[in-house]
């Protein structure tokens, strides 16, 4: 292209340059003014879009249609010559390779006639399943031969040592000879049975024995009928042995021969297959060098001149910046409104307040630094630590929210497994405990029960043994055998659930239960009721029927709002007392930027020296 511009065509190109171009210094060629050239095919057609992007709108469709007439150039030069000298050596080839394959072939034709072979590998398949069948037909002979010797030669020893033929199996159950053995022992016992009343010469007697003398005759007939049968059938057995013995050699011969033909064979097909795959490969690419001649024959023009083009050949960077913070804002905004209609579950003081309308009873810290074996008894064991006045707080907010003097029952509940609800009971029971109330926990998750282990107690009594036999209501139930109560601390009593119970309905719905319930409240000042999570099944609701106060826990982004909103209302309906929610899980900062809890950091450093 750079050598194909006229001297006012190169001044074109300059014209831009000159403006920046230093007093005295010298042009740059046109190879160096073309600008940037784009080609690109556009989709599902056969045109071709040139783009030229240069600072003088005239130099840029000068260099378009330039770009064009080269190009098309440039394809008629490599069409023309070449080809039809390629074209003509190719058909050469082409016969050439034909007339082979066609000689290989007609030669691997004539050898399968000569020999009578469908293909080799066919033919030899064919004797090789004809030679196992027959082989298979002469081992069933044989075998038929040395049974049938084995039942003459037992014969001829019964013969020779006087024994019964009747004995051997053989002979018993050929032709009429059952039926004459059986009409024989008939006869017998008849004869045995007219001796004791007859002497031999009385008629009947004579005429017994005259059918006894026919029947024998008769026996010994088919004894010999049954004997000249073998030896017949044996004769039989002993001609298909030998037939079958000479197709089986006939067989072998004719697969040694096969075997013999298949190194002249393997070696024409070869030849045929390596003939066909070169005359193959020579005529797809005698197709494809015709087909690249006939291209000259397709109609390769522009469609549309190159012209000036009035707008900036670079982008508007001040609007672009403006366009794409705008967008981001947007972007942010939306994100951050729209996930908050999206996402429905709990993650501050506000939903519980506002959106649900309950109490908030206290904020728990995420407690996954503390073991397993302490979290459970953290007020228990009376540390001085955050985590403690957590659940201190959670106390202090139940004793203001609370209608009801002592004693009293109190259920704790939640939506789905995993809020904690058995960490809440146990601490919360712990922290009445401490403030001098006696306190009794109680495990009515009966599908899965937890307090056990983390007391480290076993789970043999408890609830379910208690109903079981009888649901006894008089004396000491502190001391009832069957419910097990253990006292874990000063104040504070825990009843296990003794086991696990596939229809924990039946036990809830009793009128044993809430009779369990008022008699524990004569005993204990309180009554805490750890209980299943009232998404997943429905005994919550049975439990919430026989106490006086509702506790409902919830974990921190993990159950929805129109859920709890949903067991809260159920709930009421059943006229409980609810006291309010205990949020679970926080981390310290959400604690602080999510409630009114802004000081939470701060007992680290208050009591950080006495603790």
């Amino acid at each position: 292209m750079a050598g194909s511009f006229s001297p006012e065509e190169v001044k074109i190109l300059q014209r831009a340059s000159l403006k920046n171009l230093p007093p005295g210094a010298a042009p740059p060629p046109p190879g160096a003014l073309l600008g940037n050239v784009f080609a690109a095919q556009i989709p599902h057609s056969l045109l071709i879009r040139i783009t030229v992007n240069h600072e003088d709108p005239e130099a840029a469709a000068l260099v378009a249609n330039r770009y064009i007439d080269q190009f098309m150039q440039r394809k008629q030069e490599e069409l023309s010559g070449s080809n039809e000298e390629a074209v003509v050596l190719l058909k050469k080839t082409e016969v050439r390779l034909k007339q082979e394959y066609e000689v290989t072939t007609q030669r691997l034709q004539q050898y399968m006639q000569s020999h009578k072979l469908v293909s080799l590998d066919d033919s030899t398949n064919i004797v090789d399943a004809r030679y196992r069948a027959v082989d298979a037909e002469l081992g069933s002979a044989q075998m038929r031969v040395r049974d049938l010797k084995t039942q003459l030669s037992q014969i001829e020893t019964f013969q020779r040592e006087g024994k019964n033929l009747l004995e051997i199996s053989a002979i018993a159950s050929h032709g009429s000879v059952p039926v004459l053995k059986g009409r024989l022992d008939e006869l017998l016992r008849e004869q045995s049975n007219l001796a004791d009343r007859y002497l031999e010469q009385h008629p009947r007697m004579k005429a017994v024995a005259n059918q006894i003398a026919v029947i024998q005759e008769q026996l010994t007939q088919a004894l010999d009928l049954a004997i000249a049968d073998l030896k017949t059938n044996l004769e039989k057995a002993n001609a298909t042995v030998k037939s079958l013995e000479k197709v089986n050699d006939n067989n072998m011969e004719e697969s040694l021969r096969l075997r013999a033909l298949a190194v002249e064979f393997s070696t024409l097909q070869q030849q045929a297959i390596s003939a066909k795959k070169s005359y193959v490969e020579v005529l797809n690419r005698l197709n494809e060098t015709t087909t690249t001649k006939n291209i000259e024959k397709i109609p390769l023009r522009p469609l549309d001149r190159a012209y000036p083009d009035g707008r900036p050949y670079q982008p508007n960077l001040a609007s672009i910046i403006k366009t794409c913070i705008g967008l981001g804002l947007l972007v942010f905004v939306g994100v951050a409104v729209g996930l908050s209609f999206i996402d429905d579950r709990v993650k501050s003081a506000w939903d519980v307040e506002h959106f649900i309308g309950v109490n908030l009873l206290g904020i728990i810290p995420d407690l996954s630094a503390v073991k397993d074996d302490d979290k459970y008894t953290l007020v228990l064991n009376n540390k001085q630590a955050p985590d403690v006045e957590s659940f201190l707080s959670v106390y202090s907010s139940v004793k203001i929210h609370s209608k009801l003097d002592f004693p009293k029952s109190l259920l704790v509940t939640s939506t789905i497994p995993g809020e904690g609800k058995t960490l809440i009971s146990c601490n919360l029971a712990g922290s009445f405990a401490r403030h001098g109330k006696k306190t009794l926990l109680i495990d009515c998750d009966l599908r899965r029960p937890m307090l056990h282990r983390h007391f480290k107690q076993q789970n043999n009594l408890g609830m379910i043994p208690w109903y079981e036999n009888g649901a006894n209501l008089e004396g000491d139930l502190s001391r009832d055998p069957y419910l097990g109560i253990i006292k874990v601390d000063e104040n504070l009593s825990l009843m296990c659930s003794g086991g696990r119970s596939k229809s924990p309905t039946e036990i809830l719905e009793s009128h044993a239960f809430g009779q369990l319930i008022e008699r524990f409240k004569r005993q204990y000042d309180l009554v805490v009721v750890d209980s299943p999570p009232l998404g997943a099944v429905t005994d919550s609701l049975l439990i919430a029927e026989r106490t006086d106060e509702v506790i409902y826990v919830c974990r921190f982004n993990r159950a929805y709002r129109k859920h709890i909103r949903l067991y809260i209302k159920a709930l009421r309906s059943g006229k409980n007392e609810i006291l309010g929610i205990v949020l679970n899980g926080l981390s310290p900062r959400r604690i602080e930027y999510y409630s009114n809890y802004r000081y939470y950091r701060s007992y680290k450093k208050y009591y950080g020296a006495q603790t």
